[in-house]
């Protein structure tokens, strides 16, 4: 079965169900879906039981929440999708990188799975897309970057931009008119004390840049001493 044959709500619940688990080890529940999709919890318990039943979802009651390898598949399709559609925007058509998001979830769910691979074909089988994010390849194959959020760094250390969260367009805004995006390479020092804050500076030439902990928790990056 093509993922294009399931409902948008599956499309959306599975993806949601991904998301969720990709970049974090905290269980996936039916509440944080809830608070993922801006759904009400009834409606998210209610779909969670269906999905089960269909053999997309395992869950235990009053457990956690996974895909099953059929709901895994469905759900990394449309993680391509949606990853392919923004890397095309981006590349192609000119948007900048705080309006891909919300385009992609709509297309992504209008789009073939022919239209999907002459996309991946056109940008020469992109692994990222403009966020950092992997992209799976057309076999359901993930490559996850070995990469934590920034707060959890070391001041002193130097670290390379892996991933940017999307969640935020006005974050993505601030990031990019300072220069910090996918790959650049951050020097992090100590903010103000008691600020819960570090400082960075973008290269080498660059001013520092005063990043609180919705700021650093949003950048995922390589290559800095983990305070664990």
């Amino acid at each position: 079965m093509s993922v294009t044959e399931l409902s948008v709500s599956t499309q959306n619940y599975l993806k949601a169900v991904w998301g969720l688990s990709e970049w974090s080890d905290a269980p996936v529940t039916a509440t944080v879906i809830a608070e993922k999709t801006g759904l009400t919890l009834s409606s998210v318990s209610d779909a969670v039981r269906r999905l089960t039943d269909q053999g997309f979802l395992d869950h235990a009651r009053y457990g956690s929440i996974a895909l099953t390898d059929i709901g895994r598949a469905h759900a990394v399709a449309m993680v391509r999708r949606h990853r392919l559609i923004e890397s095309f925007l981006v590349s192609v058509l000119g948007y900048g990188w705080d309006q891909v998001h919300d385009e992609a979830e709509n297309l992504e769910h209008a789009v073939s799975d022919f239209m999907v691979e002459r996309i991946d074909e056109f940008l020469e089988h992109p692994t990222r897309d403009p966020h950092g994010d992997p992209i799976p390849s057309a076999d359901g194959v993930v490559t996850i970057p070995d990469a934590v959020q920034l707060s959890r760094v070391s001041p002193g250390s130097t670290v390379v931009v892996e991933r940017i969260s999307d969640d935020d367009p006005d974050l993505l805004k601030f990031f990019e008119e300072r220069g910090i995006v996918f790959a650049a390479i951050l020097h992090v020092s100590a903010g103000a004390p008691y600020s819960d804050a570090l400082d960075v500076q973008v290269g080498e030439n660059s001013a520092t840049v005063s990043l609180g902990r919705g700021a650093s928790d949003a950048l995922y990056v390589s290559g800095g001493t983990n305070t664990g």
